[in-house]
């Protein structure tokens, strides 16, 4: 039914997980355009109808100068009037259209990309989730977003069409005259050299500011899932200061960044007002000179006041475009997420009663880093049905075991069967169709109690829903609930032993070929555990049980213990045999405090 076997084993080195390439130091254009590539269509009917905004502003002063040209001629003044009405129309169009679209655009881009982190997180491997903090995860889905959005909705388009606003009001600059474009050029040139100088500056700010935000969310998770032991430890006063001091770091840089993007924009707004007056100056001075008509100075200080939004504007546009890239740049480092193949596969073939339900062939696996191996050399065959406990001191490897047969890790050598066919050519979905796992801190899903218990089989039917609540002595507390199965719970609403059950009950709703119990009843009373006990041994008649034990109930009740030491299997038997035979055994027995060891054995 079992063997166990330990000999030297093989050399391996140890696996690696995927390195997490640095982040650049400037984020760049390149990494937003990642996400907003897919949508360049539309990204481009934007443009246009910027484009169009930006053709009837400029035309204006034109048509004006055309205007001031007429006086004194009142019909010919009809047409210019009516030409000036109908871009001022036409433009305001334009304008709506594009900020329906770019608001629109923004919004699909953002769920885009919420889909994509989304996807990485709940179907990535195991080994890639837990190399970050889950507070930190979520600030990609939620803060990080957001600001791609920002960048995304305005700041991507309005940068060209601000800049092809300042381009074209130049051309026509260049047209009505010579002189004065050069004046306006060189006062530009200088506002875009002190102006270009801050910009990193921003970025780099807005960065730190963005991290610092992922570990203020990474603290405050871990303290909202520990707040029960934070209050009983009077740690309010410490989770409170690293928090808001991650929330002071963001707060600083955010501070920083706003500085010197307002310096930034006041450069240039300041700058460009400047020219205006040295524009002026020198326009009067030609039109004293008869050099120059008043209508072309008036056309041209139009296109000058022009300036003052395409240049200040694209210094706050930069700011948002670096903000958003930032953001993007931190999206696109999930990318070490690998999602598990989870289809790819043969399923799991139904075999003899005589057969192997599961089995390990020298089996060695070591975590990702690790330098010494968590499982080493193993073997091990487990039959179709009955009991069996897994025992062994902290680090022994017994919840690698369970890694192991959840596909959450592949092993580095050695093979592992089930049903007598080799892990490697069966479908993860397959093999998690044939398991049911219970962990030992079971957590609770937000819904009703119906999810939480159809979690594995949404099509199970209340009669079986009920039936697992009965065996596992729920019933009566969801029968007191005002909607029954469909009540709303939550962590804080039930007890700890009440949520194991809960996951006991998910584990059984259908029975599955093999279940794991990571002691699942660690937090239950004398009578619950008892009934997760007749539940346990009524299901073992057809089904294998293994359970990670640290209770002597649990451990008595085996079939057959296995006895966990350095990633091996040092004994295995029953209590009994194990007593006599295996001294770490006997001192794990000791340790539960029940009596000492020679005790037990002259008891039994």
């Amino acid at each position: 039914m079992m063997s166990a076997q330990n000999s030297v084993p093989p050399t391996n080195s140890p696996s690696t997980g995927p390195a997490l390439s640095a982040p650049p130091r400037w984020p760049n254009l390149r990494t937003l355009w990642f996400f907003v590539g897919p949508y360049r269509a539309r990204l481009l009917l934007g443009f246009l109808l910027g484009l169009g905004t930006t053709a009837a502003a400029l035309a204006t002063p034109l048509v004006t100068k055309q205007i001031l040209d007429s006086v004194g001629a009142p019909g010919d003044m009809v047409q210019p009037i009516a030409v000036l009405l109908g871009l001022v129309l036409l433009g305001a169009g334009f304008g709506f259209a594009q900020a329906v679209l770019l608001g629109n655009l923004a919004e699909d881009i953002v769920f885009s990309v919420r889909r994509l982190l989304v996807g990485r997180f709940f179907r990535g491997r195991v080994a890639d989730l837990q190399s970050h903090p889950t507070g930190e995860v979520v600030t990609r889905v939620t803060s990080d977003t957001v600001l791609l959005r920002e960048a995304t909705s305005s700041a991507l388009v309005n940068l060209v069409n601000e800049v092809i606003a300042l381009i074209g009001a130049l051309v026509l600059m260049a047209t009505l005259d010579l002189t004065l474009f050069l004046v306006a050029l060189a006062c530009i040139a200088v506002v875009g050299v002190l102006a270009g100088r801050l910009m990193p500056r921003i970025g780099a700010a807005q960065r730190r500011a963005q991290e610092a935000v992922g570990r203020l969310g990474a603290i405050l998770e871990g303290g909202a899932r520990a707040v029960r032991t934070m209050k009983a430890a009077r740690a309010e006063t410490v989770e409170e200061k690293r928090v808001l001091d991650e929330a002071r770091e963001s707060m600083r840089y955010g501070k920083r960044a706003n500085r010197t993007e307002a310096f930034a924009w006041t450069i240039a707004s300041t700058g460009i007002q400047f020219g205006i007056l040295v524009i002026l100056s020198v326009g009067a001075w030609r039109i004293g000179a008869e050099v120059l008509e008043v209508s072309t100075l008036v056309a041209f200080l139009l296109y000058a006041f022009q300036l003052v939004e395409p240049v200040s504007s694209i210094t706050m546009y930069v700011a948002e475009l670096q903000t958003g890239a930032a953001a993007a740049a931190r999206i696109r480092e999930t990318e070490y997420i690998v999602p598990e193949d989870t289809s790819t596969g043969d399923a799991v073939p139904r075999s003899s009663a005589e057969a192997a339900a599961l089995s390990f062939e020298h089996v060695s696996f070591a975590y990702p880093g690790a330098t010494t191996s968590a499982v080493e050399n193993l073997s091990l065959s487990l039959p179709q049905r009955g009991r069996f406990a897994v025992v062994g001191p902290s680090g022994a490897g017994k919840t690698s075991l369970f890694s192991l047969l959840l596909g959450f890790y592949r092993p580095d050598a050695g093979t592992l069967r089930m049903s007598g066919s080799d892990y490697a050519a069966l479908s993860l979905q397959s093999i998690r169709e044939r398991i049911a796992y219970v962990e030992q801190e079971t957590p609770l899903l937000a819904g009703t109690v119906r999810y939480n218990l159809a979690y594995r089989f949404p099509e199970a039917s209340d009669e079986e829903l009920w039936d697992a609540l009965d065996a596992v002595r729920l019933r009566d507390l969801v029968e007191s609930f005002p909607r029954g199965l469909d009540e709303p719970v939550s962590t804080t609403s039930l007890s700890g032993g009440q949520r194991q059950r809960i996951g006991v009950a998910r584990a059984i709703v259908k029975r599955p070929d093999v279940l794991l119990l990571d002691e699942a009843t660690a937090q239950l009373d004398a009578v619950t555990e008892a009934a997760i006990h007749d539940v346990v041994d009524r299901i073992s008649s057809d089904t294998l049980v293994i359970t990670i034990a640290h209770r002597l109930s649990t451990v008595m009740d085996a079939d057959c213990i296995i006895v966990m030491d350095r990633g091996g299997i040092s004994a295995s038997g029953t209590h009994g045999e194990l007593l006599i035979s295996s001294p770490l055994y006997a001192r794990l027995v000791e340790a539960l405090r029940i009596g000492p060891a020679a005790d037990l054995r002259a008891r039994d």
